[in-house]
């Protein structure tokens, strides 16, 4: 199955300051912003959240796919990465309207076995206004064969920059406030007895969303933003953000290459 897949999902929220608040406070930063002020860049993680009752999860604890995300039959679930135009802030306390299509699904077979590329496509108005268009790359493989062996992680290009350590508690608040149920991010158990990772798997989107600061801080707004991810992060490594021109990436503790980015 190739192509886009003709479906639409529309949610509607309000933008509410104590949400953006709650995710400075969680990453230790001294802004609390009020209603009217522009949302911080990706902060709309925060927002939209697609709730749905326990029955209609999946094993993860992420919503069953179906509608939006067609069911290719493949039961673990990562986001690969994604891109972002800045057309206009979003301002807080006030409506917003996202839209999110499925621009293309692409099925094919890697080492692991079959593999499964989702693009899905988010636009988010504010008074009638196109503010930011999301393209989110969601990859989908089959169950962890705890017997195959991890492929060669890809080298950083450096490791000087900042530093950053994650804990359980950031990722359970991250994953509170953006209503993620994915349990690779608080339940150890499953992550390492399921999964097969090594540790609870820090938020793709919360590294980006680090490097988004970072960039915003050292190089002003952002018209446009890109990420992809490149090996897991587990909670228990420091990890350090870098930044050499447009482009941005996380380098693990291990020299490897975790995340790059560019602006």
């Amino acid at each position: 199955m190739q192509g886009a897949v003709p479906f639409e999902q529309r949610q509607n929220d309000v933008l509410d300051p104590a949400r953006a608040c709650a995710l400075m406070a969680a990453l230790g930063l001294p802004d609390r912003p009020v209603a009217g002020d522009a949302l911080p860049p990706f902060f709309h993680q925060l927002y939209f959240w697609n709730a749905q009752p326990p029955g209609a999860l999946g094993r993860d604890g992420h919503p069953r796919v179906g509608g939006v995300i067609p069911d290719l039959g493949l039961s673990r679930r990562m986001w690969a990465g994604g891109r972002m135009q800045f057309a206009d802030p979003l301002r807080l306390g006030l409506p917003a309207k996202k839209r999110t299509y499925c621009d293309a699904v692409k099925e094919t077979v890697g080492r692991s076995g079959p593999l499964a590329f989702v693009t899905l496509r988010h636009e988010i108005r504010q008074e009638g206004a196109l503010c930011v268009t999301e393209w989110q790359d969601l990859v989908y493989r089959p169950k962890a064969d705890p017997s195959q062996a991890k492929s060669q992680p890809t080298a950083a290009p450096g490791q000087e920059g900042e530093p950053v350590r994650f804990d359980s508690t950031l990722l359970f608040r991250y994953s509170a406030l953006t209503f993620n149920g994915h349990r690779i991010h608080y339940d150890e158990s499953y992550a390492r007895q399921v999964e097969g990772y090594d540790g609870l798997v820090v938020h793709g989107p919360l590294l980006a969303q680090l490097l988004i600061l970072k960039a915003t801080r050292e190089l002003g707004p952002l018209q446009a933003f890109s990420f992809r991810g490149h090996s897991p992060l587990m909670h228990h490594e420091e990890a350090v953000l870098c930044r050499a021109g447009p482009r941005l990436w996380v380098a693990g503790p291990d020299g490897r290459l975790v995340m790059e980015a560019t602006v």
